[in-house]
């Protein structure tokens, strides 16, 4: 553990001279973040690494299984920085991340709740329709392929959460907003995206086209006639 802490004393004395006009930069005109990041908080998984972002590029949330709740009056830590992002910050893109061999994931596909944690078995019931769907759909699974498939289907249930989040519901009814589902495979080192068209997960390739869980479009629903009136 001192070790670790001890590094603190190496970004002062190496770290920070070579980034000091960045961190000049931030400090005096302030952040401006390019994309939120709704990950897992597993130790394992490194939002910045797996970006290559610098300071003030990716505004991160972390928390056990990468979940977004719905949308609710009672404020929550979530729902609050995804308030902010999207309204303060005008970040356009949010990511939601989450990985192999997740803890959190392998609790929600257990056909036991953990034992002792009643915090944490409630908060993997935001992850409840994807354990369902894996169950009701796919209950030949066991093992890791449960506990994967539960993955991904889990991105896909918090970004169907994330939608219910009126600041973000309006960026995507005005076309400002594009989400995104990544699922980062650890032993293989991909890193998987959310195609929105089929559905499925594909690594994502330099030479292949981003696969986008929803493109940034305008989606607001109105009948011809009063947009007519409008413009």
């Amino acid at each position: 553990m001192n070790e670790l802490i001890g590094r603190v004393f190496s970004f002062e004395k190496t770290v920070f001279p070579d980034s000091r006009e960045l961190f000049g930069k931030l400090s005096t005109e302030g952040q401006s973040p390019k994309a939120l990041m709704i990950s897992c908080a597993d130790s394992r998984i490194v939002p910045e690494q797996i970006m290559q972002a610098e300071p003030g590029e990716l505004f991160v949330c972390r928390n056990a299984g990468n979940m977004v709740p719905s949308y609710a009056t009672m404020n929550g830590g979530v729902s609050s920085t995804v308030e902010y992002a999207v309204v303060a910050l005008g970040v356009r893109d949010i990511i939601v991340c989450g990985h192999s061999d997740c803890g959190a994931m392998k609790a929600l596909a257990a056909p036991e709740v953990p034992e002792g944690m009643p915090n944490v078995v409630a908060w993997l019931r935001h992850g409840a329709a994807a354990e369902h769907v894996v169950s009701t759909c796919s209950p030949h699974l066991y093992g890791n392929d449960r506990v994967r498939a539960v993955s991904l289907e889990n991105i896909k249930a918090q970004i169907a959460h994330l939608r219910t989040h009126p600041s973000v519901a309006a960026a995507i009814a005005r076309g400002e907003m594009a989400l995104h589902g990544w699922f980062v495979d650890i032993s293989a080192g991909q890193v998987l995206g959310l195609d929105g068209d089929t559905g499925q997960f594909v690594v994502m390739r330099e030479d292949r086209t981003l696969p986008v869980a929803l493109p940034a479009a305008p989606r607001f629903a109105v009948e011809p006639a009063l947009a007519e009136a409008a413009e």
